[in-house]
């Protein structure tokens, strides 16, 4: 006795001259190849495509940075002198630091008339300010004038992502010329820590910030109108994480089987539907001929 391994075929073959082509099952085969190579071609860009998926935590997520966090701000002042414009920094932990010039930069404006101030400076993750104003000048001008056009103010590395829409640069192209020249101007950040995660898995840490602002008019206690343009911090505990992901092959194969497999499904029971709704009609016309 011989054992016939055949038996074990759940593919059993049809002998084709026991098969029937008719033109419907043409049309649907036809159908059927467009639709499952549209739904391929589909599947297939997703796969290849990366998504982007964000999550909230509550954490510190660059604890290397050893509690600071890089600032970097461009601002014009067009009717400032450059020699009287100055920045100051303090904060919490009593930080407390009068026309900081490290890594700054004064361009002189409108024949010498105005002044454009490009900083990076570091500041501590605790509550505090920076401000631009005219404190570190050897001499008080009678009456600065602090009307301003901010052109960047962003926390941490630089991040440019496609498909991350974030407040980055929340104040960018901020423009009070046409404020108050002697008023002090008050802008409230709440800077989110923000961590960019890549599909290698390196991640870059940067924040965004939401602002509040507002203008009004300080004297100091000699009567004198001493305006500055401040930046007053604070942190947020909330994290926000971007993570690159793309599908695994496992899915993407999985959906290809079912695409396939669902389409000769539906195909051929519509298909023997048709054929037998035809061979009943044409079974009706034989006996009402007869």
């Amino acid at each position: 006795m011989t054992f016939d391994v055949r038996r074990f075929d759940i593919y059993r073959k049809v002998p084709k001259d026991l098969t029937q082509p008719t033109y419907t099952g043409a049309f649907i085969s036809i159908c059927c190849c467009f639709f499952m190579l549209f739904l391929f071609l589909s599947e297939l860009t997703g796969f290849i495509a990366t998504e982007i998926v964000n999550e909230l935590y509550v954490d510190d997520p660059d604890k290397d940075s050893g509690g600071k966090i890089d600032v970097s701000v461009n601002i014009s002042l067009p009717n400032l002198h450059c020699d009287l414009v100055g920045l100051d920094i303090q904060d919490e932990m009593g930080r407390h630091e009068v026309g900081h010039i490290e890594n700054s930069m004064k361009v002189p404006l409108n024949n010498g008339h105005g002044c454009r101030f490009e900083g990076e400076f570091s500041i501590n993750k605790v509550p505090g300010n920076f401000h631009v104003s005219t404190h570190s000048a050897t001499a008080q001008p009678q009456s600065p004038d602090m009307t301003h056009i901010i052109h960047k103010l962003a926390f941490g590395e630089k991040l440019q992502v496609q498909h991350v829409q974030g407040a980055f640069n929340a104040l960018g192209g901020a423009n009070r010329l046409q404020s108050n020249a002697l008023a002090s101007h008050d802008y409230i950040l709440k800077i989110v820590p923000t961590v960019y995660e890549d599909l290698g898995g390196k991640q870059r840490f940067s924040y965004q910030y939401t602002v509040a602002n507002k203008e009004y008019v300080a004297y100091s206690h000699t009567g004198r109108i001493i305006p500055a343009i401040w930046f007053r911090y604070d942190l947020s505990p909330i994290t926000v994480k971007y993570t690159e992901r793309r599908q695994p092959f496992y899915r993407f194969i999985t959906t290809i089987c079912a695409i396939i497999g669902g389409t000769f499904t539906v195909a051929g029971i519509i298909d023997s539907c048709i054929f037998t709704a035809s061979e009943a009609w044409k079974k009706i016309q034989i006996g009402k001929m007869s």
